[in-house]
């Protein structure tokens, strides 16, 4: 039966975004095939089946290896009654049960959703009632601490746990077991009817025919804060999935055989659930996976080690590249020089000075990328083959469209698309970012009214309001100004959180910063700062201000400067500004504290 094929999503090669950066190696323009997320996969095994799809834990499994153990435990899943539409949830670190785990739901039409290993057990029980799931894998050492105090009030009927061990059996982790004992940990799952992961995984493959519309069946649920900042499940389809992989795929230069990519996001979030596992089974190559983000040391060391002549992809926040460009021992990894040569830093800009010492310190290449959950989550990147642009968040991938909306009237229609004709560039013209693509969410799981805010429709074509302002250069890429929900207005001025953070982090003695609104009575919101300072310095709140009043406007200036020991990031490296505002005194004593913190 011949494979459907999608040329619906083709953009228009006048775009100003292909005259200046645009690789030369990558298509404007593709077809998206509409098959499954497996489909994918097994055309992959054909073609690469001997060679290694992962590395985890001293440990590699082929690509054949893989399919196998994803059948056996697809066949042993439909065996214990799950069919087309449940949910089979996922509390696990970055390891090989994840990614089998994942491949074997969405094989007989399952929607596989991960769950952030750190969450408390009430962020967990709250991502449970979204996303309602049948089944639960866990790991042993989670279990007692984190779901049995909430299992009870879930809809989960079937359990499944695992040791984060239970697969690293070759002879590399054997060697190496001595130094590793003491590190695993474990945990007993004492819950009736509890299955051994393992057990499941003899189960003799014999996968049903499972049917399903790839361009409306999810593969995954995956938490987002949204445009509003309240938990939601973005709902992505196989065809989402697919695509965004292949797009993935065309912008890191095509197929690459053997290529490496270092696993550090965990699996769960978006950016790793594509760039990460998808993408680099399209690229044909394999994942160096690890359960919590290594010391540098351990990093450097590993990529030293492995083989990967065809060289690694890296994405990753710009604190992971940031490490590596101020590693002062990296001399003593001369085997690292030059492997690092598809690196893409997301989840907040990356800064001209990281870029270049990283460039000098690795022989690496790395550029900005941009994206959200609702677009599974790529949008765009810099040329990675090429000279590119610093500031802004590069090209949109192959089929996707970007353009400028009026930040609370889409109905009057698009400030800037990007075509020659148009004249509304720059700063004095910014707006909403919105996006066209065949990565774009199908919906918000369960939330009409969110998602109607959130997609909408022009010249017959569903755009995504991505909650981001920005605008768009006369060269057809956007340089972005903040989040929608996090604009702070200052006497009727607009003032941009990360406006701001930028212009104080180019103080010489100030690490980092985030900035946000705090509750004032006569201005509306005062700019509140909080600083973390580079090692040694003795800067003063009064001396921050004063830099700050000789160096920014009057209304982008902070009111408030409070000097912290760390700037709070989530697993990925995003600051997280909402914890510093909701757990202000001034803020508390106006709103209350909020119970819930989305940490998207």
């Amino acid at each position: 039966m011949p494979i459907k094929k999608d040329d619906k999503y083709q953009v228009n090669e006048n775009k100003l975004w292909f005259k200046k950066w645009w690789p030369e190696n990558v298509p404007k323009n593709t077809t998206f095939e509409e098959i499954t997320i497996n489909e994918m996969l097994d055309r992959q095994v054909e073609k690469y089946g001997d060679q290694n799809v992962m590395w985890f834990l001293e440990t590699w499994m082929t690509y054949k290896e893989f399919q196998d153990k994803v059948k056996r435990l697809a066949t042993a899943l439909h065996e214990l009654g799950i069919r087309k539409g449940d949910v089979v949830a996922m509390h696990l670190p970055n390891c090989f049960q994840y990614i089998i785990g994942y491949y074997a739901a969405t094989r007989i039409g399952a929607i596989a959703s991960g769950i952030n290993p750190t969450y408390q057990p009430m962020e967990i029980l709250h991502q449970l009632d979204i996303i309602k799931p049948k089944m639960l894998i866990v790991l042993d050492a989670l279990y007692e601490p984190y779901i049995k105090p909430i299992i009870d009030k879930s809809s989960i009927e079937i359990l499944a746990y695992t040791n984060v061990a239970d697969l690293a059996d070759g002879l590399g982790f054997k060697r190496t077991l001595g130094k590793l004992i003491g590190k695993i940990p474990k945990g007993k799952v004492e819950y009736e009817g509890a299955l051994d992961l393992m057990d499941l995984l003899e189960t003799e493959p014999n996968v049903p025919d499972v049917d399903f519309d790839v361009k409306t069946h999810p593969v995954t649920y995956i938490m987002t804060g949204g445009t509003t900042g309240l938990p939601k499940a973005a709902v992505l389809t196989h065809f989402n999935a697919v695509s965004n992989a292949h797009q993935s795929k065309l912008w890191l230069g095509g197929e690459k055989p053997g290529i490496g990519s270092i696993g550090v996001l965990p699996l769960f979030h978006s950016f790793a659930h594509t760039v990460v596992m998808n993408s680099t089974i399209a690229l044909g190559g394999w994942i160096m996976l690890f359960p919590k983000p290594p010391e540098t040391e351990e990093l450097l060391e590993t990529i030293e080690e492995l083989p990967a002549p065809e060289g690694l992809v890296y994405a990753g926040a710009e604190v992971l590249f940031k490490r590596l460009a101020e590693f002062e021992d990296i001399g003593d990894y001369p085997g690292v020089m030059g492997k690092l040569t598809l690196c893409v830093s997301g989840a907040g800009p990356l800064h001209r000075p990281v870029r270049d010492a990283f460039v000098e310190n690795t022989g690496g290449r790395i550029v900005e990328g941009y994206g959200l959950t609702e677009a599974t989550p790529v949008v765009s990147a810099g040329n990675l083959f090429g000279e590119s642009p610093i500031g802004v968040i590069g090209m949109p991938f192959p089929g996707t469209e970007w353009g400028i909306w009026p930040t609370d009237d889409w109905e009057a229609g698009p400030i800037c698309m990007g075509n020659p004709d148009e004249k509304d560039f720059g700063e004095e013209h910014t707006g909403e970012v919105c996006v066209h693509g065949p990565q774009v969410m199908l919906e918000y799981l369960n939330k009409p009214e969110e998602t109607d805010d959130t997609i909408k429709e022009f010249k017959g074509a569903l755009w995504l309001l991505t909650g981001d302002i920005g605008f768009m250069n006369d060269d057809g890429t956007i340089e972005l100004r903040d989040r929608k929900k996090q604009l702070i207005k200052y006497k009727g001025y607009s003032v941009y959180p990360k406006e701001v953070e930028e212009l104080l982090m180019k103080h010489p003695e100030i690490s980092e910063a985030a900035v946000a609104g705090i509750p004032n009575e006569e201005w509306g919101e005062a700019v509140k700062a909080w600083i973390e300072l580079t090692p040694g310095s003795d800067l003063t709140v009064d001396e921050i201000k004063a830099w700050a009043e000789d160096n920014m406007t009057h209304y982008k200036r902070p009111y408030y400067v409070e000097i912290i020991e760390e700037v709070p990031k989530n697993l990925i490296g995003k600051v997280q500004r909402r914890i510093l505002q909701i757990n202000d005194p001034v803020y508390i004593e106006r709103h209350g504290k909020p119970d819930k913190v989305d940490q998207a």
